[in-house]
């Protein structure tokens, strides 16, 4: 018996000694995969703290540029006039992207609202009609149950005589009566239930703007744009501010310390009439129309048109006159379609 239970009691701890060993090639296991995601961390940070630092060292190479340019008297007024062109061009930038979205939403608004009108005045219209049926059906019902009320007292105060021999009679025409009710009054709970659903129903979603709309936006935007081109067209600013945007500080020479200053006084006063102006909406939509009418899309589901279609620029006068384009006045293709993306046109 002893030899039995040494035997039981081998296989025990056999089996238990198996199982920690099974346990230990698992947190093994597990504990090398967290190593490893530990280590790819690591990678990642040091990456992230090798581009940091490179970026640290292209603004410090950068500050110390602009400090050496700044210390350098024949060059320390080339770069106020070129931050103040550079801030021209970030103005040009967010006017546009601010007109197209407040565009873009206007337009948004007008569609819903026309949505709304249209589904509210079929609501009012699908409503009246229901209130209609149940009024004329609620008079039914109402004739109906008169009508019932005057056969039962009829049936309930026939003679013994009179009840033998129309009684059955009598009796059916009830029942027909009584059918005939429950009918009208199943129809009118369906009325009711119709108008309810109609009372619950949400109205639709909006479904956006067509591709007609879009391009419409999209030719206010081209208009505006231009009309952004003309108002510092003149001394050559818009190219000037296009240039300081695209180029670092000191890779642009304005000239001596007394053009730098008539540069600037130019642009101050240039901003201060524009500032002035009246609104141009009309002269916008007017623009906006000569543009639609050269502006060709590569199908017709394309909602941006094509950049050689609308290179021309329109300058049209506070009475209406279009001046012809001169060769001056012709955005190059890639500006245009930059303008557009900057303001998010419509695809």
């Amino acid at each position: 018996m002893a030899n039995f239970t040494g035997i039981f009691k081998a296989t025990s701890d056999e089996a238990q000694d198996t199982d920690k060993l099974v346990d230990l090639f698992r947190n093994r296991s597990e504990l090398k995969k967290e190593f490893a995601e530990l280590r790819d961390e690591k990678h990642r940070l040091q990456a992230r703290i090798k581009e940091h630092r490179g970026s640290i060292e292209r603004v410090e190479q950068k500050l110390n540029h602009l400090e050496s340019l700044l210390l350098d008297p024949e060059w320390v007024h080339n770069v106020v006039a070129f931050y103040q062109l550079r801030r021209l061009g970030a103005h040009f930038e967010s006017r546009l992207a601010r007109f197209a979205e407040q565009l873009k939403q206007q337009r948004e608004k007008r569609v819903q609202d026309q949505m709304m009108a249209v589904w509210s005045e079929r609501q009012a219209r699908d409503r009246a009609q229901i209130d209609e049926a149940i009024g004329k059906h609620r008079a039914r019902l109402q004739m109906l149950e008169d009508r019932l009320e005057r056969e039962r007292h009829k049936l309930r105060t026939m003679r013994r005589l009179e009840r033998l021999r129309q009684g059955r009679s009598q009796e059916a025409h009830i029942e027909e009566l009584e059918a005939g009710l429950t009918d009208a009054q199943a129809r009118n709970e369906a009325l009711l239930s119709e108008r309810d659903r109609l009372a619950d129903s949400a109205a639709p979603p909006h479904e956006g703007l067509d591709i007609a709309a879009k391009r419409s936006i999209n030719f206010m935007i081209l208009s505006f744009a231009q009309q952004l081109y003309l108002d510092y067209y003149e001394d050559n600013l818009a190219a000037m501010a296009k240039e300081a945007s695209e180029k670092s500080v000191g890779a642009v020479n304005y000239g001596s310390k007394l053009d730098c200053d008539e540069l600037i006084e130019t642009l101050h006063q240039r901003r201060q009439e524009v500032g002035e102006r009246d609104d141009a909406s009309a002269i916008l939509q007017e623009r906006a129309r000569h543009i639609a009418r050269q502006a060709r899309f590569r199908n017709k589901d394309e909602t941006v048109p094509e950049s050689a279609s609308v290179m021309e620029i329109f300058d049209i006068k506070a009475n209406g006159a279009v001046c012809a384009a001169r060769g001056g006045l012709r955005i190059r293709l890639e500006q245009v379609m930059l303008e557009i993306v900057i303001a998010g046109a419509y695809r």
